[in-house]
């Protein structure tokens, strides 16, 4: 699979994707965005893949936005069909089995924003800057953004952030919510990959399964969630990573699951 703007590399069972575009600060375009569907379904397919990193190439940027000078002069029905490509592709990414993490280095602006959004954690250098600057250029957030921001940091801080525009340093992301933890710049992908390990020293099943019960439930009743926890807490059982794991607890040793 050849890739021209987006970096492929998967080592110790952890796969990396860097946006690689650092002359137009990782601005996603449409080859980006067809690309990150391509390398996701090949992770997806990919049973050794057992955690994500998704970040940007260099440290000034993650993904400073949608490509601008591509949106610039498309019609009503061009801007939708560019809308439903990047809603599209971030859904893929949301719903992968496996956990996902954002290494956000530097802005992450728009739809990059949106990016690290459609990730399971997101982990930001010192100098991250995170914003929803669509409205001071005529548009909406068109990748998720009007949506999956108010799910992480609540709608009221949501809609200040989209009204207004205005861009949220590092340790403000932190106290809403919207990432989970700040590192020095420069360490962030080191500290994107220890938390993989650390995600991946534990049952594969149970891990993913962990995330369709919390992706699936947020959007059901708390009975609905709780059947479906009740479900996938079941399945568990059926599992050798569950005899192992429980077996090993009792042998007072170190579990070795099957996928490690």
């Amino acid at each position: 699979m050849k890739l021209n703007s987006i970096e492929l590399l998967i080592e110790d069972k952890i796969a990396t994707l860097t946006i690689n575009r650092p002359k137009a600060l990782n601005a996603l375009n449409t080859e980006v965005l067809q690309e990150l569907a391509l390398a996701l379904n090949e992770i997806e397919k990919n049973d050794n893949i057992l955690a994500l990193i998704l970040t940007g190439s260099g440290e000034k940027s993650f993904v400073a936005g949608a490509d601008i000078a591509e949106m610039k002069d498309k019609n009503a029905v061009e801007g939708q069909i560019f809308s439903k490509l990047g809603n599209k592709v971030f859904s893929q990414l949301e719903n992968l089995k496996i956990p996902t993490i954002a290494a956000v280095n530097g802005f992450a602006l728009g739809g990059g924003c949106e990016l690290a959004l459609a990730t399971d954690i997101r982990i930001a250098s010192e100098n991250a800057l995170f914003g929803q600057p669509e409205v001071g250029l005529g548009i909406t957030p068109g990748f998720g953004g009007t949506q999956r921001l108010s799910r992480a940091i609540g709608l009221s801080k949501a809609k200040e952030m989209i009204f207004t525009g205005r861009n949220v340093k590092a340790e403000q992301a932190l106290d809403m919510g919207l990432i989970s933890q700040i590192v020095p710049k420069g360490d962030v992908l080191n500290a994107a990959k220890d938390l993989a390990s650390k995600i991946n020293r534990n049952a594969p099943y149970a891990v993913q399964a962990s995330k369709r019960a919390m992706n699936q439930g947020i959007n059901l009743d708390l009975e609905q969630g709780l059947n479906l926890e009740t479900e996938v807490f079941g399945l568990c059982f059926s599992t050798e990573d569950q005899k192992e794991g429980m077996s090993a607890f009792i042998d007072k040793r170190k579990a070795t699951f099957l996928n490690k």
